[in-house]
């Protein structure tokens, strides 16, 4: 094992500074890549993430970056982006140059200049896919796919997020390979009640926007109270900005159909498991693909029964638990119909969670995600005399980060 000063430097980068799933997983890639290189973290503005990559010993940069977002379709939003390329530019060039003698790790690929920017500057760039919206245009797919196309190797966090990526970038699945999300498990499991004496108790965690689905666990929730059935939903999670409008949508939808005293937002939480401990059944309803799902993954590792959209890496992130129900993503009564199995059956689905906990601290394990992603950042190799020659002329692109 060599000294921390003989590690060869590696620049990573992210689009935020939050702490929700895709930040969870640069948190879990930059503590594992950390015993491998000396990183250091470039983000675009302050955050709760900087204080959680800080008290790893990973130093942190800030830097102006321009980040792919559905805002970027909207003139203000297009000029934003270009402002912050034109800021970042240089400042870009100098954490390159100076932390990046072993390559850039970019996190997701709303984040293009930055492989760009690489090659200017001679060095190599791996990107972590963890977007797979197979649902969107596929003229936006092809673009959301200049970044990995751009980039020396590809990680993907499932099958799924590959398999939609390479339907637009084919050559893309020679230098890819699939990495599954590491997601840390509480503490301790703590057991679920062993009798569900008193209201069921329901629960959704996760951002606050449509695609999320958090309206099909109010709709579900409603139908189950029609049914006769006792329940109540904590909600915990917020809005990102710009979709305030969307909770004032959710609490207008729990004062119409009368569940005030049945439904409770709880906000953003860095830390889940006591919401989990006290529910009896989580809820991942997202209506929208998603590229793996690491909230369902969570539910899992505390031992809860689940009951999961039925499509895109939310069936890969769910599959092989007995104690997890996937169901039509939006159907409110197929969604009610899931909960009530859970009760009426509820010791069986009970220990089947607590089987699932096992399985998933093996499926899910920081230790088996470190390998596999630091084996693959370090098949980058050093940038050699060919990689330099990248900066030349526009036009003269060559090498394997050259357009799929």
């Amino acid at each position: 094992m060599t000294g921390h000063e003989d590690r060869p430097s590696l620049l990573v980068v992210h689009p935020g500074s939050e702490l929700y799933g895709a930040d969870r997983m640069l948190l879990e890639s930059v503590i594992a890549l950390a015993g491998r290189f000396t990183v250091t973290v470039a983000l675009p503005g302050p955050g709760p993430l900087v204080d959680a990559i800080e008290s790893h010993g990973v130093a942190v940069e800030l830097c102006p970056m321009p980040v792919l977002r559905n805002s970027a379709l909207r003139p203000s939003g297009a000029l934003r982006l270009l402002a912050d390329a034109v800021r970042g530019l240089v400042p870009a060039l100098r954490l390159l140059r100076r932390h990046a003698a072993a390559g850039v790790y970019v996190s997701t690929l709303t984040l293009p200049s930055w492989p760009l920017l690489a090659r200017l500057a001679g060095r190599r760039s791996v990107c972590h896919v963890h977007e797979a919206e197979q649902s969107a245009p596929r003229m936006l797919r092809r673009g959301m796919a200049l970044c990995p196309a751009l980039s020396d190797r590809v990680v993907a966090n499932s099958r799924f997020t590959l398999d939609v990526l390479t339907e637009v970038a084919p050559r893309l699945s020679r230098r890819a390979t699939v990495v599954h999300n590491a997601v840390r498990g509480p503490a301790e499991v703590v057991p679920a009640r062993p009798r569900l004496d008193g209201p069921l108790r329901l629960l959704f965690v996760g951002r606050l926007n449509p695609r999320k689905g958090p309206q099909v666990a109010l709709a579900a929730l409603a139908e189950l109270v029609r049914r006769g059935v006792d329940a109540r939903l904590t909600v915990v999670g917020d809005v990102f900005p710009g979709y305030e409008w969307f909770v004032d949508e959710l609490r207008a939808t729990v004062a119409d159909a009368g569940l005030g005293d049945r439904v409770e937002f709880l906000g953003f939480h860095a830390d889940v498991w006591p919401q989990l401990a006290g529910a009896d059944v989580a809820l991942v309803p997202a209506v929208g693909d998603e590229s793996f799902g690491n909230t369902a993954v969570e539910a899992v590792l505390a031992a809860r029964p689940l009951v999961v959209s039925d499509h895109s890496g939310l069936r890969e992130a769910a599959a092989g638990y007995t104690g997890a129900q996937a169901v039509p993503a939006g159907d409110a009564r197929a969604w009610a119909d899931a909960i009530a199995r859970v009760a009426a059956d509820w010791p069986r689905f009970r220990e089947a969670a607590l089987a699932d906990a096992a399985l998933a601290r093996e499926r899910s394990a920081p230790e088996r995600y470190a390998a596999e992603l630091v084996e693959a950042v370090a098949a980058l190799g050093p940038a050699g005399p060919a990689r330099r020659e990248l900066a030349a002329p526009a036009g003269q692109v060559t090498g394997s980060g050259a357009a799929a």
